[in-house]
């Protein structure tokens, strides 16, 4: 049987920098159906690394914000995991 990979939607032409092949990665795991980065939107304080955290649940998964430098980003994440698993993915995906 073939591997199922989540899919990952490109509908924007700007993204944070570097976040694309984070989600490409996160897109490979076990239970991650779809990701769709979101609106892009400036921030106060500058965050020098790339950064994902989970913001709210919504309805089907989460909405995370990706930081780099000043520029923020959402990114939606459909998915029947925890919340737990959702964040021990991510901290895998960034550490490698």
């Amino acid at each position: 049987m073939a591997e199922r990979r989540g899919r990952l939607v490109l509908n924007h032409s700007t993204h944070v920098p570097g976040l694309i092949p984070v989600l490409e990665k996160l897109t490979k795991i076990e239970g991650i159906r779809t990701i769709t980065p979101g609106v892009i939107g400036r921030a106060k304080s500058h965050a020098p690394h790339l950064r994902l955290k989970i913001s709210v649940p919504i309805q089907g998964g989460f909405k995370m914000l990706a930081r780099r430098g000043k520029t923020v980003q959402e990114v939606f994440v459909i998915t029947p995991l925890s919340r737990a698993l959702v964040e021990a993915s991510l901290t895998q995906v960034l550490k490698s």
